[in-house]
């Protein structure tokens, strides 16, 4: 009775493992309000003293599963998704007055270092949790949930509940009083139901295929190996393990004729420990003409193949769920200070794309049979919306004319006919393009483009003066750190910048670039959350709840992946066309800004042929 009398109450799962996919259910605690709190255990050491789980969950279905119920807890994705499994759909996110606390203060201060229950209880309500330790234990003797006996588990779990319920009552006046009310209520709670999907849904990764690129890059890097030892041989006298930062560094830079003899080159940037051979290092000295050794260059790609080996082809490998045959990331929306997403467990963002072999492993991730991957995202989207934010003139108009927006970049600032841009003014102008909210400098220009520093400083400036919109807009940004001491995207999602009165010269310059970068960025990443939430609500089988009970727009299609400014959707294939459409005019219309949006959606048996 006290919990269908509340207006509003908090939720928590405890369960038998952290992974939703595979945890059980061991029993709900909810919280109506401070103070007031229980725990229903449904899995204990006794279980004949309590209902089991189908009684428990057949009793608050309806409330757990009522849309006009707001609902309060922290990382409420976890227990949707735990619940989900369990058979019951949590509703009640995206109705005003739901919230989780994880969210809310991560709205509120993105550069908290830990948004856990344990640590807001501490900073916010000066109260110190019950630790999961104390009840489980650490390390190879932990136990499950399951084991802990009723009353200790209950004095813990209810404690979560009634700690999350205090939590939101004192975040949710303080979203209010920063504006954060709305990024809260229409973007940022209804995301947690999308990335509860996308965890759902998983992508299928075919296994066969990991095997096939592992194979065929072991191959290449015994032979790498064998090559680094035979430049070592021969310039050294002495072989070494490829593997070993340590010994690298001494085949490298010791003295030929030390004890243990090296090719003698410049310590090019010191550690603690010595001298670094890290990427850019080895990058530099592969890099240099004076420097005839092979064995820097050797050793980048070594790296390259074996990091790609064990992060991904064996760890893509062993996250496939045996009984979906799928791959279900983690994706995190409280971790990025711009307000992009981050993935794990694989983390799926920064696989490498940059690279044939990298951008290979996509081939893995496939449709199964009688569906297609549909794959879709934002063209040029930081551009647009820099055009947006600044309202540049120049950039607007460029963009409005709808033609490859670095040739008419490059015969602005050359002033020259479009037909005449050669295409060194193009790169040029692409790169000034991509690197104008990260504060590109002339000497960054000359050497990417292999140019003389006077003649990237013609370009840099000749942008500078024909953009002057986007020129007022970066100074604007910083102006409004340094009166605010944060910056604001294009949904009022603020990222503090404490660096930018900085007496250090370059913590200061780095503070200045992070303030452009986080309003251009983050505001790309509200737009493709805006999209996300737009395209859940009109295409999920779980979204009814969401159209008012009505079917959804494309039957069959589910959201699998965000990668950054991109979307990939599993369709049954004769709904292919139709979804492809529908999906690029909903990402076209997801927000209305100065110049138009384009999306660009193709349809594909593998991720790697939809790009």
């Amino acid at each position: 009775g006290h919990l269908t009398r509340a207006p509003v109450f908090a939720i928590d799962t405890e369960t038998t493992s952290l992974s939703p996919h595979r945890a059980k259910l061991c029993g709900l605690s909810l919280a109506t309000e401070p103070g007031r709190a229980w725990y229903v255990p449904v899995r204990s050491p006794t279980p004949g003293e309590h209902l089991d789980e189908a009684t428990v969950l057949g009793a608050l279905r309806g409330l757990l599963e009522d849309p006009a119920r707001p609902k309060l807890g922290h990382n409420l994705k976890y227990d949707l998704l735990v619940l989900r499994n369990a058979g019951v759909e949590l509703r009640g996110l995206t109705t005003p007055g739901s919230c989780d606390s994880m969210v809310a203060s991560y709205l509120i201060d993105a550069s908290r270092s830990s948004h856990s229950l344990d640590a807001l209880a501490l900073a916010l309500l000066n109260h110190t949790n019950i630790s999961i330790t104390e009840l489980i234990g650490s390390g190879k003797d932990q136990r499950t949930f399951d084991t802990v006996p009723v009353d200790v588990a209950t004095e813990y779990a209810a404690e979560d509940a009634d700690v999350s319920l205090r939590l939101a009552h004192a975040m949710q006046p303080q979203l209010r009083e920063m504006g954060l009310t709305d990024l809260m209520q229409k973007l940022e709670m209804p995301l947690v139901e999308v990335l509860a999907e996308l965890e759902w849904n998983g992508i299928t990764v075919d296994g066969a295929e990991l095997e096939r690129q592992r194979g065929r890059l072991q191959t290449r890097i015994d032979a790498l190996a064998k090559e680094i030892q035979k430049a070592a041989m021969e310039t050294i006298g002495r072989g070494f393990n490829p593997d070993s930062p340590k010994q690298l560094a001494g085949v490298l830079f010791n003295k030929p004729d030390d004890e243990e003899p090296g090719l003698g080159l410049k310590i090019v940037k010191r550690t603690k420990t010595g001298a670094s051979t890290d990427i850019e290092v080895l990058e530099k000295l592969a890099a240099d003409p004076e420097i005839t050794t092979t064995i820097p260059s050797l050793i980048v790609e070594y790296r390259q193949l074996t990091k790609l080996v064990s992060t991904y082809l064996v760890a893509l490998k062993e996250a496939i769920l045996p009984q979906t045959g799928r791959v279900h990331a983690s994706f995190h929306q409280t971790v990025a200070a711009t307000g992009r997403l981050a993935s794990s467990d694989p983390n799926l963002q920064n696989i490498p794309i940059r690279t044939e072999v990298g951008r290979e492993i996509r081939r893995a991730f496939v449709a199964p049979k009688g569906r297609l991957l549909l794959t879709a995202d934002y063209s040029q989207i930081e551009l647009r919306l820099l055009a947006h934010l600044s309202q540049d003139p120049g950039l607007i108009e460029a963009f409005t004319r709808g033609e490859d927006i670095h040739t008419q970049v490059a015969a602005q600032i050359h002033n020259v006919p479009i037909k005449d841009v050669t295409k060194e003014q193009r790169s040029g102008a692409k790169m000034v393009n991509f690197g104008i909210v990260y504060g590109i400098t002339a000497f960054g220009l000359a050497r990417r483009l292999n140019i003389g520093n006077t003649e990237a400083a013609e370009i840099i400036d000749g942008y500078k003066r024909r953009f002057a919109g986007i020129t007022t807009f970066l100074e604007e940004c910083i102006a409004q750190a340094r009166t605010h001491g944060y910056v604001e995207t294009m949904m009022k999602r603020r990222r503090p910048i404490p660096d930018i009165d900085s007496t250090n010269p370059s913590r200061k310059a780095f503070a200045e670039r992070t303030a452009i970068n986080s309003v251009v960025q983050g505001s790309a990443a509200d737009l493709i959350k805006l999209a996300m939430v737009d395209l859940h609500a009109r295409l999920s089988p779980h979204a009814g709840h969401l159209r008012g009970g009505k079917a959804p727009d494309v039957p069959g299609t589910l959201m699998l992946l965000q990668i950054h400014d991109e979307l990939v959707f599993e369709v049954p294939r004769e709904e292919g066309e139709r979804a492809r459409v529908f999906i690029k005019e909903r990402m076209e219309r997801a927000m209305t800004i100065s110049v138009p949006l384009v999306a660009e959606a193709s349809l594909s048996e593998n991720w790697f042929e939809g790009k």
